[in-house]
């Protein structure tokens, strides 16, 4: 049985990828903590703060849409570690077309942390192709 530690992680893994999927900024900076930090492609990227995100997040639809993205799905998503104040997620994630067709797909680790009673996504490292 999950704790509620672990249960709040995956509750802001699943609020993000849901923003995500609506490209709504607002709702996915809502699911970090801050500073967060991504880790792809071999380079770091610290997002300061909910307003940085947003900012530099402003071209994301339009290069989801030069890849041919329609949303986000997460096949799996396991805790792997499940601490007081923090809790480590690996996933399996995919992207998909208008067709539901997978083009996609990579494993992921995030780490969600509890800042001041909220849980939220701090850390990224994908292995995005």
């Amino acid at each position: 049985m999950a704790s509620s530690n672990a249960d709040a992680a995956l509750g802001a893994v699943n609020a993000y990828i849901d923003g995500f999927n609506r490209l709504d900024m607002g709702a996915m900076s809502a699911a970090f903590n801050f500073p967060h930090v991504r880790l792809a492609r071999g380079r770091f990227f610290t997002f300061d703060s909910a307003q940085q995100f947003q900012h530099q997040s402003e071209r994301l639809a339009e290069s989801l849409a030069a890849e041919g993205w329609h949303h986000t799905v997460v096949e799996s998503a396991d805790v792997i570690h499940d601490g007081e104040d923090k809790v480590h997620v690996a996933m399996t994630v995919t992207r998909r077309n208008a067709e539901g067709e997978t083009y996609n797909q990579f494993n992921t680790l995030w780490i969600a942390t509890l800042q001041d009673g909220h849980w939220g996504i701090q850390f990224r490292s994908s292995y995005l192709a």
